[in-house]
């Protein structure tokens, strides 16, 4: 059976965190072997007094007296030098986890949205990491790596007498049940205050995102009571969990208490019958106090421990369920055609496919409209052209390469995109524009802002390209906001650009700036993808692809199908509306 064990445990891959922790196993051991140094030293006390009583007090030596106080008071000191050391050991291996694994969390939390959809507190992982990171940095391990001791400090209670270490057992075992204790009943409080602060921040976090429209309908006090219940069961929950801790952290310190007086009482009972000196008694005391500290100190900080253990499991399914990508070889960049084959696109963390069985593809310097009614797949399909989404069946390839072969940062370089619900990030409207590059280019950030029409708006604005958006682009109207993200999109001409509803906040003069901005990809050999209801979109493509509940309808040239469209005596939910149309009304 052993080499089948051992055949197991080797195919069994090591989590992230327990490979993190194991770099960091050659600074366990020093500290174990600091710990161990500081608990020899923590005799010091203890046989300081039992030398004391047994030996200055019945000689009257004051000269004995004043060599065990600088002996003692040097073991102190040395024994606060180890604590100390011991402790910013510890801050530093929490540190260095932090340092390892922050990237990777941080790297979890930008793609699980793209994968199960948002559906938890997408702040949890970092919340769990910093868990994690301050119960190695602070007093529990400490606790742990004493508790091994506390059979040496029984052992030497039972040298002194079979009774003094009879009580230090008792109470051993009394503080053990109580640390078995505050596991059980603070595991589920616990977990439950997790699962409500979940629902807070994300009740919380709408609420503010949605602020203006609350305001203005009315609806503020309505979720003001709903957040109000979330946050009345998260208190509830962490009360809970509060009460059952402190209560037995309180029980744990009065038990230490009493047995301490317990092995005083003991000791006056073996001093009376002539079984033990004095000395023994003081010194007993102390030691089994040093003895069931590690305990008690363990109890104190058990909700740490568990909210840690917490933090830990969630973020190894986390980081098993987002290991690292692959890096794949360089490929050159697509210039020819992007072909769409057979894909059904399912939302992250769904189960129904919205997007079924759509094909086409497009060559360098080609045009495509995508319209439809709300509802019938455009911007799904949008999101899994831009590498977004990933296909539930079929690919999506550039130049023949599926988008899967490049990394997403790769792929980007190579893409530009304008979702529909447009954000920008705080910053400049240059660093916007130029996606944050460290470096930026200076010729290709203003190329890209003259190619969307937006450099006079930008040369107008307080600061130019130095103004500051603001969180979200709160700074900007959100004409202003979408158009300098159509900028970002055009940033050092990318092959693939993807606009979905691109003029749904644009007046006439940027209608007239998108449609320039989407002939002049086409010019310079791109593929311009253009998501819209609004006719003035897609007055620059050359291909209209019709969609209707996630299938497409017709695909071909603009004028063919659009008049095919208007000539269809029952035609479908959607209507297409003509550019002369429009005009005439």
């Amino acid at each position: 059976m052993w080499p089948l064990k051992q055949n197991q445990s080797a195919i069994a891959p090591r989590s992230e965190l327990s490979a993190a922790l194991a770099s960091c196993r050659g600074t366990f051991v020093a500290i174990g072997l600091i710990s161990g140094m500081s608990n020899i030293l923590m005799l010091t006390g203890s046989f300081f007094m039992l030398e004391v009583y047994d030996r200055v007090l019945p000689s009257h030596s004051l000269q004995t007296l004043v060599g065990l106080m600088v002996l003692a008071g040097g073991l102190f000191v040395m024994l606060g030098l180890l604590d100390t050391i011991r402790g910013r050991i510890l801050v530093r291996v929490g540190a260095n986890l932090d340092e390892t694994l922050s990237g990777r969390v941080y790297d979890t939390l930008v793609r699980l949205p793209l994968k199960v959809g948002n559906r938890s507190d997408g702040m949890l992982p970092l919340r769990d990491l910093d868990s994690v990171r301050s119960f190695l940095s602070g007093l529990g391990p400490i606790a742990l790596f004493d508790l091994p001791w506390l059979p040496v400090y029984l052992a030497i209670c039972f040298m002194f007498h079979p009774y003094i270490g009879l009580a230090a057992l008792v109470g051993a075992i009394v503080l053990g049940l109580l640390t078995w204790l505050t596991e059980a009943m603070t595991r589920m409080p616990t977990q439950a205050a997790t699962g409500y602060a979940v629902a807070r921040n994300a009740l919380a976090d709408a609420s503010r995102r949605n602020a203006e429209a609350l305001s203005a309908m009315g609806m503020s006090a309505r979720f003001a009571e709903q957040w109000r219940d979330a946050n009345r069961n998260y208190m509830a929950s962490q009360q809970r969990a509060s009460d059952v801790a402190g209560g037995f952290g309180a029980l744990s310190k009065v038990l230490r208490m009493m047995v301490q007086s317990g092995v005083l009482a003991v000791g006056a009972y073996l001093v009376i019958n002539q079984q033990a000196t004095a000395g023994i008694i003081i010194a007993g005391s102390i030691l089994s106090a040093r003895a069931l500290a590690p305990v008690d100190l363990a109890i104190a900080h058990w909700r740490g421990f568990v909210a840690a253990r917490q933090g830990w499991q969630r973020l190894t399914k986390l980081l098993a369920l987002m290991p690292l990508q692959p890096v794949p070889v360089t490929l050159p960049a697509p210039q020819k055609t992007i072909a769409v084959e057979t894909v059904v696109v399912v939302p992250p963390g769904g189960d129904k496919a919205v997007v079924q069985d759509v094909n086409f593809s497009l060559q360098a310097g080609s045009g495509l409209g995508i319209i439809g009614p709300s509802g019938s797949g455009k911007s799904c399909l949008a999101r899994l052209l831009v590498g977004v989404w990933q296909p539930a069946r079929g690919r999506v390839r550039l130049d023949g390469a599926a988008l899967d072969q490049w990394t997403a940062d790769t792929l980007g370089r190579h893409i530009g995109y304008l979702p529909q619900d447009v954000e920008l990030m705080a910053g400049t409207v240059a660093q916007n524009i130029a996606r944050f590059e460290s470096t930026e280019n200076s010729d290709a950030l203003i190329a890209a802002a003259k190619a969307a029409g937006v450099h006079d708006l930008i040369v107008d604005l307080p600061q130019g390209y130095d103004t500051q958006v603001g969180e979200r682009g709160a700074a900007l109207s959100a004409g202003q906001a979408q158009r300098i993200a159509l900028a970002r999109a055009l940033y050092r001409d990318p092959f693939l650009v993807v606009l979905d509803e691109p003029n749904s906040n644009l007046d006439a003069e940027g209608d007239e700036a998108l449609s320039v901005a989407i002939a002049g990809v086409r010019a310079r050999g791109g593929i311009v993808i253009v998501v819209a209801h609004r006719p003035a979109a897609i007055v620059s493509v050359d291909l209209v692809l019709v969609m209707h509940k996630g299938r497409a309808q017709a695909f071909g040239p603009k004028d063919e199908v659009l008049s095919r469209a208007g000539a269809n005596a029952n035609p479908r939910p959607l209507k297409v509306v003509t550019d002369n149309e429009s005009a005439q009304r």
